[in-house]
């Protein structure tokens, strides 16, 4: 692989952060090394990660190599979304403004919130008992 003709980008959701990059070739997508269809077993696993690319289809121009590390399925999909929606306005600004309307660009915050001290959890006290 040479350098120049790869574009990365990253994306993040909760604890997950997925790299993605662009290589020209026949519209195959692999993650960690593995099928995308093998990786995510579920179809609304494949939906959230791929539903970006019906803004921008990549049907036999790239190839999409994926390193996620971190979190569930669900959240390496989130940052997956997130990696290709950065990517596809690398290359193409045009979509930018479609692609903000849709909620494509924004990075979700939601993360765990820890456990406080003198608690049983972050919002759950231990119970009290009157006498």
């Amino acid at each position: 692989m040479t350098k120049k003709n790869i574009l990365q980008s990253t994306g993040k959701r909760k604890t997950s952060i997925a790299r993605v990059f662009f290589k020209e070739g026949t519209g195959k997508i692999t993650v960690n090394g593995r099928d995308f269809n093998e990786y995510f077993p579920l179809e609304n696993q494949r939906v959230i990660a791929t539903r970006i690319l019906s803004f921008f289809p990549i049907e036999n121009k790239y190839d999409i190599f994926v390193n996620v590390s971190g979190g569930g399925l669900i959240g390496q999909a989130g940052a997956i979304k997130l990696a290709l929606a950065r990517m596809i306005i690398l290359l193409n600004q045009d979509l930018k403004s479609t692609l903000s309307k849709a909620s494509m660009l924004t990075r979700d915050p939601r993360i765990k919130e820890r456990k406080k001290y003198g608690q049983k959890a972050a919002r759950a006290r231990f119970q009290f008992s009157k006498r």
